[in-house]
């Protein structure tokens, strides 16, 4: 069985060019996984049984793991199974007739326009670091990147006289983004005075934003800037680089966006995964209805 993983994740990391953080996230939960088969005395890929994997699932549960935990730890072992049937070590898929645990749909968190400027507000932008922040968070918002693809690009995607950036998102998927007035005003500004002086005593490559010693920033220190504003804000949300996306997302559609769009930019392979975003303000829709429709009028 330990041979077979290794070849799942040489598959997932070299034919299927997944991301490290998912190629990981697939290592975590199969090796888990497997303990627990080898636990059992269930040592030949023919051995596992569809009682195997739902009784797994069920201890899953009892730790207890959240659904959204359950379903990715399923989805894991589902795929694992598929490549044992594709690749010939085993005959039957045993978790194709097992159910995903039905998830509780959980609207994403968003900051509102005046938290997004009081954010702004409250970077120092005389220092050098206050304008690569201002620039980095601009552009976060501006542009509803990815933690991972913020901190990935390098100076060859940004075409700023054009104003877009070329981003490679999840499976290396290429995508063009438009790059707002703003977060276009603060890039050059950083990337003409700041960035040459971050990068001046280090071999720091083409990667745009780097931290205070010249090299790549990490997710850890974007978490850290974004906690310092968020709390110099007075913002009492929890505050990620991934809110800010949401919020890119939310405040577009609010606009009057259209949807396949915001799924184009965001880079959505499934429109319904946007969808949740039509979700977020049922309120403002409820006032729009009543505020223009005729027949509310009458009663108004």
């Amino acid at each position: 069985m330990q041979r077979i993983f290794q070849d799942f994740i040489y598959h997932i990391q070299g034919e299927r060019q997944l991301s490290p953080n998912t190629v990981q996230s697939y290592r975590t939960d199969l090796t888990r996984y497997l303990a627990y088969l080898n636990e059992h005395h269930v040592l030949k890929a023919d051995f596992i049984s569809t009682d195997h994997v739902i009784t797994y699932i069920e201890e899953l549960a009892e730790i207890p793991l959240a659904p959204s935990s359950l379903a990715r730890n399923l989805s894991s072992i589902r795929m694992f199974h598929r490549f044992m049937v594709n690749e010939g070590y085993c005959k039957k898929d045993m978790t194709e007739n097992i159910d995903s645990p039905k998830l509780p749909k959980r609207l994403p968190k968003i900051l509102d326009i005046q938290d997004i400027e009081a954010i702004f507000a409250n970077i120092d932008i005389e220092t050098d670091g206050g304008v690569r922040d201002r620039a980095m968070l601009e552009l976060l918002y501006g542009s509803g990147l990815r933690i991972s693809e913020l901190l990935s690009l390098r100076l060859p995607a940004l075409m700023m006289e054009d104003g877009w950036v070329r981003v490679f998102g999840k499976g290396f998927k290429e995508r063009i983004v438009p790059v707002g007035g703003e977060a276009k005003n603060w890039l050059s500004r950083y990337i003409q005075f700041v960035r040459p002086l971050l990068a001046e005593n280090i071999k720091a490559e083409d990667i745009i934003f780097l931290n205070m010693r010249g090299t790549q920033l990490s997710r850890m220190g974007v978490w850290k800037i974004i906690q310092k504003y968020t709390n110099l804000a007075h913002i009492d949300k929890a505050v990620s680089p991934h809110v800010f996306r949401h919020s890119f997302a939310t405040h577009l559609l609010e606009g009057g966006a259209d949807l396949r769009a915001v799924q184009e930019m965001l880079g959505h392979s499934d429109i319904a995964t946007t969808q949740i975003y039509t979700h977020l303000d049922r309120n403002y829709l409820k006032e729009v209805h009543k505020t223009f429709h005729p027949r509310e009028k009458l009663t108004q």
